[in-house]
């Protein structure tokens, strides 16, 4: 069975106008989570944009552009499992029922080729129902390390007193990274969550979860980007 590839990326963005396809280290943002994608094992990387622009980029990089999304899932509170199920029903029309589909958002441009390939292995060895991927919570965010103001006081977030305690007794936590990766099998999308079943985390450095989402992390990836490059 056949593991798709899903690129989301509409035209719309108010924090950076164009984000999807603006310039960073010299290509398109979009860029390159095609390139990750098509080296990586999936069978098929499809792109689901509403942007004549965005698609143009798209199919310019090598992925398919089967489609064009519906403005009434293209808006500001538009859930990327709305998406996820529309091109579901689209591949379903085809008579092409994947194992799973990957959704694979153009705002981490430090996801490789590598972090896709591992996710589907760990997908596998693991018969999970969700991959996602996720970074470690650094300790000063630890619940045990955050404090809340109440009357010009700081009290314990969690518990009765303050603690203090050594980082390497601290239960490493983890948290979403964007998600840089997330795969999910179609009964889950069907169910309309993307975490009902037996969900297993794929960690990542913090590095490469970079998340696109102000000018400040964009110039933070493009910095990393071209070092990677030379």
């Amino acid at each position: 069975m056949s593991i798709v590839g899903l690129i989301t990326a509409r035209g719309g963005s108010k924090g950076i106008p164009g984000k999807n396809i603006i310039r960073c280290a010299g290509k398109p943002l979009l860029q390159y989570s095609c390139e990750a994608a098509l080296r990586s094992r999936l069978d098929r990387v499809i792109l689901s944009t509403d942007d004549a622009a965005i698609a143009d980029v798209g199919r310019a990089c090598g992925v398919e552009v089967p489609f064009m999304r519906p403005a009434t899932l293209s808006a500001d509170d538009t859930t990327s499992i709305a998406v996820m199920r529309h091109a579901l029903e689209w591949l379903r029309s085809e008579a092409s029922e994947p194992e799973a589909m990957m959704l694979l958002q153009p705002t981490s441009p430090l996801r490789t080729n590598r972090h896709v390939d591992e996710s589907i292995l760990l997908f596998r060895e693991r018969a999970a129902d969700t991959v996602v991927s996720v970074v470690e919570v650094p300790h000063r965010f630890h619940p045990l390390s955050i404090m809340r103001e109440h009357s010009g006081e700081l009290h314990a977030f969690e518990g009765d007193r303050i603690t203090v305690t050594r980082r390497q007794d601290l239960t490493p936590l983890f948290a979403r990274n964007g998600p840089a990766v997330l795969l999910v099998t179609p009964a889950q999308l069907d169910a309309g969550h993307f975490y009902g079943g037996r969900v297993v985390g794929y960690p990542m450095n913090a590095l490469d979860s970079i998340d696109i989402d102000t000018i400040e992390d964009l110039q933070l990836a493009e910095y990393f980007l071209l070092r990677r490059s030379h």
